[in-house]
């Protein structure tokens, strides 16, 4: 049986519902494009956080906590400040608890659908997001650009491609992330307490916990560090940003979370482009963690070091700039 892609409704919005093989995953492009849900049928598995109870408010009151929100200018910017090679940028301080910008706003937009189609066992969904003088956030970021996300639905998992593409005179800041939302326990009947997290951490980047900002330095792993290469329990313990640059597990280039019971599992693999991980539960007891990939290090662009050590890029005016991740279960 092949791919379907059709209109449906998700808590009184107009979604979009792609379905391959024994995967379905839904998109609500009116909420910054994201996947609100993507479950598994044969293996009984909800990947993304999800509740029926939950209501339309309770999402876009704190959309960074649902589904997998797309994250441009991820995390917090000291002061708001940004600072790219030919200007500074004053954001707005709406982390007022730490004097800091966060997490941006375009997974706040509504988008527009660009391709929606099946085709053999892949499903399509393509959508943009167009800036300019008409958003209320060029007050502060005075840079058009385009961002478009795109997902594509296989047999193989689900793909996130992220691309950007400066249509401004200046130089674009790069920085994304996905604020992956992880049920836990992620499978259906399943207890939190076998829940196990894989990252593939190489160097720990420690912060400045008054403010939640890195503090420029990068030592080795500890073992409590350690523990994430072979499987920590990711909930049931406040875990507050531990930040890591990433490599691999066994040749795979992601996080790996497991159900110990079941031997079921969910695979996050990235490209290149992200090149760190940040870990948060919400203080370990909302049924839910993030493994986050990001390809900048927090408040990268104000970081006094060299640029292949924050992550922070930019774009010359025309230039684009993709990343890739994807989804996929087993056991």
């Amino acid at each position: 049986m092949g791919a379907s892609v059709n209109s449906s409704s998700f808590k009184g919005y107009d979604a979009v519902e792609l379905k391959s093989g024994s995967y379905t995953a839904v998109i609500v492009p009116a909420w910054g494009s994201n996947c609100v849900r993507f479950f598994d049928t044969e293996r009984d598995i909800e990947v993304f956080r999800y509740s029926e109870a939950a209501t339309a408010e309770d999402i876009m009151g704190s959309p960074e906590i649902w589904g997998l929100p797309t994250l441009y200018l991820p995390n917090r910017f000291d002061g708001g400040v940004l600072r790219t090679s030919d200007a500074v940028y004053h954001l707005p301080v709406n982390e007022t608890a730490f004097g800091n910008h966060i997490h941006g706003f375009v997974h706040k937009r509504a988008h527009r659908v660009t391709r929606c189609e099946a085709k053999g066992d892949t499903a399509y969904l393509g959508t943009t997001f167009e800036f300019d003088e008409k958003d209320e956030f060029f007050e502060f970021l005075p840079l058009d650009f385009v961002l478009n996300i795109d997902y594509e639905l296989s047999p193989a998992g689900l793909s996130h491609r992220v691309t950007l593409t400066n249509r401004s005179g200046k130089r674009l800041p790069v920085s994304f992330a996905t604020h992956t939302t992880v049920n836990a326990p992620f499978v259906k009947g399943a207890r939190q307490e076998d829940v196990r997290l894989r990252v593939p951490a190489k160097e720990y980047i420690s912060f400045d916990k008054t403010r939640w900002l890195p503090d420029g330095t990068v030592r080795e792993l500890s073992d409590y560090d350690r523990e994430y290469l072979t499987g920590k329990c990711p909930v049931l313990t406040d875990i507050c940003n531990d930040m890591y640059t990433g490599g691999e597990l066994d040749g795979f280039r992601g996080v790996i979370v497991s159900d110990t019971a079941s031997g079921r599992q969910i695979l996050n693999e990235v490209d290149g482009h992200y090149k760190f991980w940040i870990i948060w539960n919400h203080e370990g007891f909302m049924g839910y963690f993030c493994p986050e990939p990001m390809t900048a290090q927090v408040n990268a662009p104000n970081m006094d070091v060299p640029a292949d050590v924050s992550g922070y890029e930019e774009l010359s005016p025309g230039e684009s700039y993709t990343a890739v991740q994807r989804f996929f279960t087993r056991g």
